[in-house]
């Protein structure tokens, strides 16, 4: 225990530091609030006795602050600074990325990048990424590590557990990931995209959702063109590892393929968060109105939906939103749609959907009307026993029809089974019977023949005395 102690001075558990390990790993920078509430949410909803918030914080976070700093004093973490909040900041060492890496299973280039000065300015925009994801998983306390809490506390813990689930787990995503326009995956050329989140949750319905995030500071246009850069992104094709040519992203991201006629580029979601002095609102409508040429459909009026084929779906929210709404809610809203709608729909096409599923309903109901159709018509040319007036059953139907050289031919195929083997029998019968006839009437005649015989010996037996 001792050596333990000594190894780990903040006496922080392997668990914990595994927690810590894998947070960072996603999401390079974050706050020991951070890393508990993605970690341990329990700890949200204990201490609730303590005077005041910052007691409160201070307690809840404490076990995860000492394991950040058993992992500095490992050389896995380093201090990064401080939030504006004057909040402490870590993020992990290039030691700290491979050890998280062999704990999220992932290999070393699909990490992403370090964000840049993160802590020495403030680190604004990472903490409104961190926040971001934590809105999206929304995660859920265990209410039975919180039995011996206040019934208040415990009341708002299964408050938070009754609410509609997030999306995926911290593992479901991942940080500061280049989106190569020219280049590899781990040397991107100057000019290509780098998404500040990309999630991946088929299980959620969400097999690829890339996430910029926002602080109201940049400029409209800035943003447009990062869509240009995702536009090339996306159509750059590569040989896959079966050498077939498919887009780059498919390389590395699994998705269904879009059915039919349509192929739509994967989802952006914009989250903007209001810290900056241009209005989230007025920023939605700028880069909606900037980037039109890449996520506008083309209305199909026989099926009554947008086509997208060739376009980025583009979805907006506000993080205040998310945090409201969360994923399953009204919070996003899609670039040409007047409704706020809950993060599937907005990303997805529900006319679309209703469309195809009306289509493949009534293509079902003709193949069922068309097998009626023929089984009635098969039914009408089924044979009839000429004897019992019974359908014949299939196996009889079949016996009956066989037309292959060397098949033997059935001896009554105008009967049924059953009156075959009444007519077999009777027949068997009458022939048993016929010999039988035969046979008596042979030992008649040979009767007769040998009378006939004993008699003429007679006659000349008489004339010789």
């Amino acid at each position: 225990m001792a050596g333990k102690r000594k190894a780990n001075e903040a006496g922080s558990s392997n668990g914990l530091r595994g927690d810590v390990l894998c947070v960072l790993g996603v999401l390079k920078v974050a706050t020991a609030d951070q890393i508990q509430r993605l970690a341990s949410p329990h700890l949200t909803y204990r201490h609730t006795m303590k005077e005041t918030a910052s007691a409160r914080k201070e307690a809840r976070t404490a076990s995860h602050r000492g394991a950040a700093n058993d992992l500095r004093r490992h050389g896995l973490s380093v201090d990064g600074g401080r939030t504006r909040g004057g909040e402490e900041v870590r993020l992990l060492t290039a030691a700290g990325l491979v050890a998280a890496a062999i704990d999220l299973d992932r290999e070393p280039e699909e990490m992403g990048g370090m964000p840049k000065s993160a802590g020495r300015s403030g680190a604004s925009h990472p903490m409104t990424v961190n926040e971001t994801v934590i809105a999206l998983i929304r995660p859920k306390p265990d209410l039975d590590r919180l039995t011996e809490q206040p019934a208040e506390a415990q009341a708002a813990a299964r408050a938070a557990v009754d609410a509609p689930n997030g999306i995926g787990t911290i593992t479901s995503y991942a940080t500061e990931v280049a989106l190569p326009v020219k280049g590899t995956w781990k040397n991107p050329a100057i000019g290509s995209a780098r998404a500040d989140v990309v999630l991946t949750a088929p299980e959620a319905g969400v097999p690829l959702l890339f996430i910029e995030v926002d602080n109201c500071t940049e400029e409209a246009v800035l943003i447009g063109r990062k869509f240009d850069k995702y536009m090339r992104f996306f159509k750059r094709k590569e040989k896959d590892t079966d050498g077939i040519e498919k887009p780059m992203w498919r390389t590395r991201w699994s998705a269904p393929e879009w059915e039919g006629y349509e192929r739509v580029h994967p989802p952006v979601l914009l989250v903007f968060h209001q810290v900056g002095k241009r209005s989230a609102k007025s920023q939605m409508a700028k880069v909606a109105d900037l980037t039109r040429a890449h996520w506008q459909g083309k209305w199909d009026s026989e099926d009554g939906f947008h086509s997208y084929d060739g376009r980025i779906p583009v979805v907006a929210t506000t993080l205040e939103l998310l945090r409201e709404h969360g994923p399953a809610g009204p919070a996003f809203w899609r670039f040409g749609r007047k409704e706020r709608q809950p993060l599937l729909d907005a990303i997805g096409n529900p006319r679309r959907d209703a469309a195809v599923a009306h289509r493949r309903q009534a293509a079902r109901e003709e193949q069922r009307r068309r097998t009626e159709r023929e089984a009635a018509a098969r039914e009408a040319r089924r044979p009839v026993c000429a004897d019992c007036g019974r359908k014949f059953c299939d196996d009889r139907w079949a016996a009956v029809d066989r037309r292959g050289w060397g098949q033997s031919r059935e001896s009554h195929p105008h009967l049924c089974e059953d009156c075959q083997s009444r007519a077999v029998a009777a027949q068997q019968q009458a022939e048993a019977d016929e010999r039988e006839r035969q046979e008596q009437e042979r030992l008649r005649q040979e009767q007769e023949a040998e009378q006939a015989a004993q008699k003429s010996g007679g006659w000349f037996s008489r004339f010789r005395t």
